[in-house]
């Protein structure tokens, strides 16, 4: 494999989750809204021909939930997700310890996980030479069923911040 083969990061927020009383935020499951906007997530992933070959997934309900939907989209192009409680209320840097420690095989990466972490990941990779509409957008909101791709030549191991170009920034939402 040649130093300059790019590899991409999608960092995506779970969708629109509920707050039912009594339920530990780790169990918290998407509402109604989540569900029917997860799935479009899924659908931009492959319409723009970013599909993962493999997906980090927190193991809180909410973005187990989104990643089921994602997947159901992908449908065989779907990788088996890999759940990683690391990932469920992580800072940015324990994020991006995480994926220091993905298999160099891996070119395209989905991570599914929570604000803050989800953005200021974004954001602590981001270089110089992002697209500057979708940073600006990245580093203003980051929503529910937020995506951020951000493209490199680094390996995994290597990335440690801004080292990473933000290619794109979207909001798949149901109209």
């Amino acid at each position: 494999m040649s130093s300059h083969h790019v590899r991409r990061l999608v960092i995506m927020r779970h969708a629109k989750a509920d707050w039912p009383g009594g339920v530990a935020d780790h169990e918290r499951p998407l509402e109604e809204r989540g569900h029917r906007e997860a799935p479009l997530a899924g659908r931009w992933v492959l319409k723009h021909n970013i599909v993962p070959d493999f997906i980090l997934c927190s193991s809180a309900l909410r973005t187990r939930q989104t990643c089921t939907w994602v997947c159901s989209e992908l449908g065989d192009k779907a990788p088996t997700p890999k759940l990683e409680d690391g990932l469920y209320a992580a800072s940015a840097l324990r994020m991006l310890t995480v994926v220091n420690h993905v298999p160099d095989t891996v070119t395209t990466l989905m991570l599914i996980a929570h604000l803050p972490g989800v953005q200021d990941l974004a954001m602590h990779l981001a270089s110089r030479d992002s697209d500057h509409e979708a940073y600006m957008d990245a580093a203003t909101h980051f929503p529910t069923n937020a995506i951020t791709v951000l493209e490199t030549e680094k390996p995994w191991a290597e990335l440690d911040g801004q080292d990473a170009r933000i290619t794109r920034f979207t909001v798949p939402r149901a109209h």
